[in-house]
């Protein structure tokens, strides 16, 4: 087979082994995003509240109506404290970002991730390490991810509302 006329890019991976190349990898991730970001992790931090991150989540909302961004976590409460400028995209464009907690059932699983149209994703082995596997045009890998997203999803409820309701 001519693999110069071969429509289907050959997967790329890099070893992750720190942090910075953890944080760098992610902000790879989301520019090449067209529908959909699922991002899964045992809490969200400062990381997710930096300027050049919430620019690349903003442009993704921007760019359609029906992108959607789906977030589960297991602990949704350090967001309101170390994401203020996630949590005002959120309100902003609610009818894309959605954040929900995982139940009880599901707080054992530990491989945080950030996956792009089910083919593009940053994984995490273990949300207490640093080393990870950025993958580009990966199919079947992402394949894995987005099945175990789903399955969370479901072990899952709404967790950071929109809007703040009082009285």
């Amino acid at each position: 087979m001519n693999t110069d006329t071969d429509p289907t890019p050959e997967p790329q991976f890099e070893k992750l082994e720190d942090r910075t190349s953890l944080d760098a990898a992610i902000d790879r991730v989301l520019p090449l995003a067209r529908r959909q970001v699922v991002v899964f992790g045992k809490t969200l931090g400062n990381e997710w509240n930096t300027e050049e991150r919430v620019n690349l989540v903003r442009r993704f909302c921007l760019e359609s109506r029906r992108n959607q961004m789906r977030i589960v976590l297991h602990d949704t409460y350090p967001l309101y404290r170390a994401c203020p400028r996630l949590i005002n995209l959120l309100r902003q464009f609610s009818h894309i970002v959605s954040i929900h907690e995982t139940q009880d059932q599901a707080k054992n699983v530990y491989d945080p991730f950030v996956l792009a149209d089910d083919r593009h994703y940053a994984h995490r082995f273990h949300y207490d390490g640093a080393q990870g596997i950025l993958a580009i045009d990966d199919p079947l890998g992402a394949r894995t991810l987005h099945d175990r997203f789903e399955e969370l999803w479901g072990a899952s409820d709404p967790a950071v509302p929109a809007t703040t309701l009082g009285l």
